[in-house]
């Protein structure tokens, strides 16, 4: 078998872990719309923040047979990331109490877009005219959503403050790569939000029934599991491969915002998705062909600058 047979059923297995993770975690986000209408955010919060933890915990402990994930190199940069991590999950909970669930996935993608400039501004990274275009592309999807001053929601800034921060988890995220060990950044995503969130909930707690209980150990099932997906799928095929099939939680909120809570897809949602979908396809796409030139000049060609 050559190579590339060999190397088809790992990249169909990491498409389809990623594929499966938009559809838990839309799911996760659905159960929590659902269950901050009824309880307090905050409680929402914890729930989401404390089965994922316990089953991270469960798995590292039982991968590593040691408490070796525990420690970390750069606490502050753990704690400020874990911050981040729970100002996003704040904030776009609340914010589906009174907006739809497709919309507000739809202004959460623009995190990923936004962090190709703040990686330029904070980690020196380049910023090519691909990336600025894709950018533009990506904000003018959020005023299409959001539309601020012609009558949308106000509500519909808070997906939009969870993107910014989201943009923030990712970025500390890529700079702690390189010196914290993997599994103590794994551990902690989650580790500070649920402590602070099990000292504070008590003071908000309202007593669930038990469909509602069932509800919040799913939301932290699901959580770990499809973040879980996500490491595993990057681990079985390469990031330009997977990385439109990310988008597979935007179509599945939609699918869920529709069926399930019978909100409905404005023309606005649909046409700011496309643009914000179209910015991370740009820098996918333009990133492959980088890639392919670089590899091209590896093995002593030139590359063909008509091509693009």
């Amino acid at each position: 078998m050559t190579a590339a047979g060999r190397a088809a059923p790992g990249t169909l297995a990491g498409i389809l872990l990623v594929a499966a993770s938009g559809v838990m975690l839309a799911s996760m986000d659905a159960m929590g719309k659902h269950l901050a209408v009824r309880l307090e955010v905050l409680q929402v919060v914890w729930a989401r923040y404390a089965v994922h933890t316990v089953v991270v915990f469960v798995w590292l402990l039982l991968r590593q047979g040691s408490l070796r994930f525990l420690r970390t190199r750069r606490p502050a940069g753990q704690f400020l990331r874990s911050l981040n991590l729970l100002g996003v999950t704040a904030c776009m909970y609340t914010a589906l109490v009174f907006v739809p669930l497709a919309d507000a996935t739809a202004v959460m993608f623009f995190a990923p877009v936004l962090v190709t400039v703040l990686a330029g501004l904070f980690l020196g990274e380049e910023v090519g005219p691909h990336r600025i275009a894709a950018v533009v592309m990506g904000f003018a999807g959020v005023l299409v959503i959001v539309r601020p001053g012609f009558g949308a929601d106000p509500a519909m800034l808070l997906p939009l403050g969870a993107a910014v921060m989201l943009s923030g988890y990712l970025l500390i995220t890529r700079w702690m790569s390189e010196r914290d060990h993997r599994a103590a950044t794994v551990f902690y995503s989650t580790a500070f939000g649920s402590v602070a969130l099990t000292l504070a909930v008590p003071w908000f707690w309202q007593t669930p029934t038990l469909p509602e209980l069932g509800m919040m150990l799913a939301m932290g099932l699901l959580g770990a599991l499809g973040h879980g997906c996500i490491v595993l799928g990057f681990s079985r095929a390469p990031a330009s491969v997977l990385s439109p099939f990310l988008y597979m939680q935007l179509l599945a909120a939609s699918v869920i915002s529709v069926t399930a809570f019978g909100d409905p897809l404005s023309v606005f949602t649909l046409l700011g998705a496309v643009l914000l979908v179209g910015g991370g396809l740009v820098i996918w796409w333009w990133e492959g062909v980088l890639a392919r030139r670089a590899r091209h000049r590896a093995r002593g060609g030139r590359s063909d600058t008509r091509a693009v």
